[in-house]
C-alpha cells in the first residue's frame, strides 16, 4: 500500500535524499537534473519554487510513501489548465517493480478528478522506458503519438474521463511505442 501527500517544505531532507540516492538510476531513463539541483541551496531554491506553484495552484505535487512511511517516490501534476494537466512520476530503483508507481498513478488518477477537478491527464516518457509505459496503459492511459522527451524518442499518451473506471490496458509495443493489434 502506498500514500500520496502533497509535498511540502517538511519534505525537504527526505526528498533531497531520496533524489540524491536514486540519481544514478533516474539518468538511465530520463535526463539528469544537474549539479546544481543536489546541492542544499539549489535544491532549497528549486523545492521553493514548487510549494510557490503549488501554492498558486499552476500544479499538484505529491510525495509517494510506502508502507512504513519512507519517501519511496513523487508524483506530480502540472500546468492545471482547463480540466487537465501533465502527469509526471518517479519510483525510486528500491521500490521499482513492487506495483508502487501504478497503485500512485491510480491514486493521482482519483485526486485529479475528486479533489482537483481535473478531467484528463497527458503522459509522456521515453522509448527506453518500457516500465513506465507500462504504468500509464494500466491505468487507462491510450497513445496518442510519438513524440520526443528531452531530445529522445518519446511517447505521448493521455486519460480522458478521470471519473470513470481505466478502459482495460492496451499492449503497446516497446519500440514504436504504439498500441499492438
Amino acid at each position: 500500500m502506498v500514500t500520496l501527500e502533497p509535498l511540502r517544505a517538511d519534505h525537504a531532507e527526505a526528498l533531497l535524499a531520496f533524489e540524491r540516492e536514486n540519481r544514478a538510476y533516474f539518468a538511465r531513463t530520463v535526463p539528469d537534473r544537474g549539479d546544481a539541483f543536489f546541492t542544499a541551496e539549489g535544491f532549497a531554491a528549486r523545492l521553493q519554487a514548487l510549494l510557490d506553484e503549488q501554492h498558486a495552484r499552476v500544479c499538484r505535487f505529491h510525495v509517494v510513501l510506502g508502507e512504513d512511511g519512507e519517501l519511496i517516490g513523487r508524483i506530480n501534476l502540472m500546468d492545471l489548465v482547463d480540466g487537465s494537466a501533465e502527469l509526471g512520476y518517479r519510483v525510486g530503483e528500491q521500490a521499482a517493480g513492487r506495483g508502487v508507481a501504478t497503485a500512485a498513478v491510480a491514486q493521482v488518477c482519483r485526486l485529479a478528478a475528486a479533489d482537483y477537478g481535473l478531467t484528463s491527464l497527458t503522459a509522456r516518457t521515453t522509448l527506453g522506458n518500457p516500465a513506465s509505459m507500462r504504468v500509464l496503459t494500466r491505468n487507462g492511459f491510450t497513445w496518442v503519438e510519438n513524440t520526443t522527451v528531452d531530445g529522445s524518442p518519446g511517447v505521448r499518451y493521455e486519460r480522458r474521463h478521470l471519473d470513470a473506471a481505466p478502459d482495460s490496458p492496451q499492449v503497446v509495443s516497446a519500440r514504436s511505442g504504439q498500441p499492438e493489434l
